[in-house]
């Protein structure tokens, strides 16, 4: 039997390392999609099902304990019970979290192991700016390096007038102006696709997220659909897949996601509002309310119309949102030390 070559699926630096330390009768394999409790993932010995081992199940304290799409674990390939059985999960260099849909304070993974994170958002109705900024704050907060791309510019008349809005909230970001329709309009995206790199798309549904993945698999194994009377987009994908690209690299794709609730993303949010951020450093006082105080950079930024308020507010509603999930018991500690360990592995990767 041939073996899959693990190097194509990202399997370099520490987790080939991990691969080389696995136990006796243990191989790495990674994740690919996960459905009703089943887990398909790809190993040396090819593709297959597999369930977690009843020892890590019973040791998880959260849900992002669990495997992810993109994660790499360490299996049993010869389970007795018919399907590979799933006895760990190794450290991930990156993990895109964020809090569970409802009222509640889950989190939930996204997907894990992701080099870049592509933002797309569409330039039509679906076109909205503080969502970007909420999207922008979740990517910088993963570990992974964000890029924007701004889909179906085939139908907006002037794209430059998006172009603007954009720079004016994401700094040091990559956009990206396409077409899917386009058949070489994808291809802006190749430059951040490299054998061994994983790339995922997040975004609204009905951005072009499907159609923009079929053409870099030169199929059309996502179904598509076009968009509502009022120019919303329909719910194509409904779970999050990773998928290996004939030109080398790897791409996930995620369902669409109106809404995207913080889980704990001051990093993020610092990197997502650093022109808020480097204004309430020339405050007089370090502890500034930013309402009435002497001397407030921020105050002063508004009064001369640098800083719009809609951005200050949603600045203010996603600092609220962060520091309700700091308060939640037992949240803010288990987030950190997961980050530190992510902040560990890259660190590493980098000196190497």
């Amino acid at each position: 039997m041939t073996k899959v070559d693990m190097s194509a699926y990202g399997l370099l630096g520490q987790y080939a390392e991990a691969a080389q330390a696995c136990d006796e009768g243990f191989v790495i394999g990674r994740i690919l999609s996960q459905e009703k409790g089943l887990y398909r993932l790809v190993s040396e010995g090819g593709e297959q099902l597999a369930e977690v081992s009843g020892r890590l199940r019973y040791h998880a304290t959260s849900p992002s304990d669990y495997p992810a799409v993109g994660d790499f674990v360490m299996i049993d390939p010869h389970s007795q019970q018919g399907h590979a059985i799933i006895h760990g999960v190794l450290p991930r260099k990156s993990v895109f979290i964020r809090k569970a849909a409802g009222t509640g304070c889950a989190e939930q993974v996204v997907a894990a192991n992701i080099d870049t994170v592509f933002i797309c958002t569409s330039l039509n109705q679906d076109f909205n700016l503080r969502r970007l900024e909420r999207c922008l704050a979740l990517a910088w907060d993963s570990g992974a390096s964000p890029v924007i791309v701004l889909t179906k510019a085939d139908l907006c008349p002037d794209p430059a007038h998006f172009i603007r809005q954009v720079q004016s909230v994401a700094f040091g970001v990559d956009i990206l102006l396409c077409s899917a329709m386009d058949p070489d309009g994808y291809e802006k995206l190749l430059p951040y696709i490299v054998e061994g790199k994983t790339v995922a798309l997040i975004g609204s549904s009905g951005v072009g997220k499907s159609t923009l993945i079929n053409r870099l698999l030169e199929e059309d194994r996502l179904d598509t659909n076009g968009l509502r009377g009022d120019g919303r987009g329909r719910h194509t994908t409904t779970r999050r897949e990773l998928f290996l690209l004939k030109q080398g690299g790897m791409v996930i794709d995620t369902p669409g996601m109106r809404e995207l609730g913080l889980w704990e993303s001051e990093e993020g949010l610092e990197k997502s509002f650093s022109d808020i951020e480097a204004l309430a450093a020339r405050c007089r006082f370090r502890n500034c309310g930013h309402t009435n105080e002497p001397g407030c950079a921020v105050r002063a930024a508004l009064a001369q119309g640098e800083l719009s308020e809609a951005r200050w507010l949603s600045y203010q509603k996603l600092k609220t949102e962060s520091r309700y999930m700091d308060d939640t018991e037992g949240y803010l500690a288990e987030k950190n030390a997961k980050f530190k360990n992510i902040a560990k592995i890259n660190r590493t990767s980098r000196r190497k």
